[in-house]
């Protein structure tokens, strides 16, 4: 278990390490003004992500964990589903492009990353693939080619002094070369063959039976699709609200501070999401102990790493910002260092989110996330004009403390209720018996 979380984790180092290497580069070769509109257009088509691909890799996780390879019956009309939105998104970012015209530049940024919109769906889908598999090195790998050919974007810009459309142009074709990659892994998949993790070996009378209505696969994935805007809306509405209050520059200085979060949440995400969430789906019929343990030490320990890293972050990006980013993002180090506040909330609502998405609680978490985007929106109609860049970051934290205790309230009383939660010395006792099994 350590080996693969370890495993993922090197990854998203690597993630963090090129996406991070691409901002700087981008920052110090394109305007101020050119850096903050291209991230805010970025934003944008990652708000679509979750429509893209309709919820659909979220409810692989569920269905293959509870109904192991009968689920093979919802691949068809879930990739079906997720086709029409995925086109629908990508026309839709078309026209959004065509608005922004006669400014042919702004036209073609955003006409060229609609491309995006397609890859994050087709790496989703990929990446829940190899997690059913369990090949946690094929989604290591996975997810980190993209950001390695943002990388090499970003460095031919840099070093050819080329402009921000160009930067479009080569993030469109990493674009188009990740769906190719996406689609060559998950062959075997699509045709309903592949072996799952913590299942019996597919038979081909599994596969047989008949798919799910239509209405009752949009209900199925409804949920997801909500609470992942949700979750994106926390990560990208200050950005895009700052750049159309304020404009491109100021947010600029919101962006920078921004792309540091992104980078440390996907600690919380490689434990979860990419890790847990599946095996959280099969504890949540089978093994109740399991589920008590991450909920009493898994939420504990995730608090308490949030808390060291935002000490880390807000302390370091004192000196880091200006040294990476430039002097003119030194303007920036305050935010960055109100905005680290927010990162044991982070940490911790999504160890008992994960809870409540396994416990059959995804409704509830849904509308908690729901609320939390809303006071977002609220605190920043009246922060962004009253304070700037800071009343942005301020929001952003009010934000994430208000959707992480609604989480934890409701994961002790619906996942945990009257059941004794689990000592250390329960801990100790579990991982020993399971440390035979894994060798």
């Amino acid at each position: 278990m350590l080996a693969q979380v370890g495993l993922l984790g090197l990854s998203q180092a690597g993630v963090t390490v090129a996406a991070f290497g691409s901002q700087v580069l981008l920052a110090r070769t394109l305007s101020r003004a050119d850096f903050g509109s291209l991230t805010a257009v970025l934003a944008v088509v990652s708000l679509t992500a979750p429509v893209a691909v309709f919820g659909v890799s979220e409810l692989w996780l569920q269905v293959f964990g509870q109904e192991g390879a009968r689920a093979y019956r919802w691949v068809g009309p879930s990739l079906r589903l997720a086709g029409v939105a995925c086109a629908v998104l990508f026309l839709g970012v078309l026209a959004w492009s065509a608005a922004e015209l006669p400014d042919t530049t702004a036209a073609a940024v955003r006409a060229l990353l609609a491309t995006v919109v397609v890859a994050q769906a087709a790496l989703a889908l990929a990446g829940s693939v190899r997690q059913l598999r369990g090949d946690y090195r094929g989604l290591s790998a996975l997810q980190l080619a993209p950001h390695l050919g943002r990388v090499l974007v970003t460095l031919a810009v840099w070093a050819a002094g080329l402009s921000v459309v160009a930067v479009a142009a080569g993030y469109a074709v990493v674009a188009v070369a990740t769906v190719a990659a996406c689609l060559l892994v998950s062959r075997e998949f699509r045709r309903g063959a592949m072996p799952l993790e913590g299942h019996p070996v597919p038979a081909p009378s599994a596969t047989s039976d008949a798919g799910p209505r239509l209405g009752h696969l949009v209900g199925a994935t409804t949920p997801y699709v909500l609470g992942n805007v949700c979750y994106l809306l926390g990560i990208h509405l200050g950005t895009v609200l700052t750049a159309e209050l304020l404009g491109g520059a100021a947010a600029a200085l919101l962006a920078v501070p921004m792309s540091v979060l992104i980078a440390v949440y996907l600690v919380p995400r490689v434990v979860y999401q990419q890790y847990l969430l599946g095996k959280l789906h099969r504890w949540a019929g089978s093994d109740a102990e399991a589920v008590l343990l991450a909920y009493r030490w898994g939420s504990a320990g995730m608090v308490l790493l949030g808390a060291v890293v935002a000490a880390a972050v807000a302390l370091g990006g004192l000196v880091a910002l200006p040294l990476v980013f430039g002097p003119e993002y030194r303007a920036a180090a305050p935010e960055l260092a109100v905005l680290a506040l927010a990162v044991p909330f982070r940490f911790g609502g999504a160890a008992v989110a994960a809870l409540l998405t396994s416990g059959g609680l995804l409704r509830r978490k849904v509308a908690y996330q729901a609320v939390g985007a809303l006071v977002l929106l609220v605190a920043l109609a009246v922060a962004v004009p009253a304070w700037g860049v800071g009343g942005a970051a301020g929001a952003t934290v009010l934000a994430e403390a208000v959707v992480c205790c609604l989480l934890w309230v409701a994961a002790r009383r619906g996942v945990v209720g009257d059941s004794p939660l689990p000592t250390w010395r329960d801990l100790r006792r579990r991982l020993s018996r399971e440390a035979p099994r894994a060798s």
